[in-house]
């Protein structure tokens, strides 16, 4: 069984960056997965969990969400089992809990744009935009 626990979120001025970190343990080589990362407003039930990027199995290919894009960068380090995500330029309404999530296949489909792409998820890591 995979388990994957997210951190880096935290209080940060509008304009600012931020990193956040995926680490998994258990289950198989961590190049067997596509990550997904998802972010979702506390208390809010629709839309739910929204898209924020995926990657794929080595790292060559992205994918973002066209709100975003131009301000994420995901990245994965295969050897650390490790995925990230960066959000530059952040924004009031960047903030909400940020997910990580893994599927088993290792490419990225059209599924994985959507929560239902994943068989695994972390507990979240809220990230708070303010001045």
């Amino acid at each position: 069984q995979l388990h994957l626990e997210e951190s880096g979120g935290g209080l940060v001025q509008p304009g600012e960056s931020l990193r956040l970190s995926c680490v998994a343990s258990g289950g198989t080589a961590f190049s067997a997965y596509t990550i997904g990362w998802f972010r979702q407003v506390p208390g809010q039930e629709a839309p739910g969990r929204e898209f924020v990027g995926a990657v794929n199995w080595n790292g060559a290919t992205t994918v973002y969400a066209d709100s975003m894009k131009g301000r994420l960068t995901i990245s994965r380090d295969n050897v650390k089992r490790t995925a990230f995500l960066q959000i530059d330029n952040l924004m009031p309404e960047d903030a909400a809990v940020y997910y990580c999530a893994a599927d088993q296949g290792g490419a990225i489909r059209a599924v994985h744009r959507t929560p239902m792409g994943y068989d695994y998820w972390g507990q979240g890591t809220q990230v708070t935009v303010s001045s």
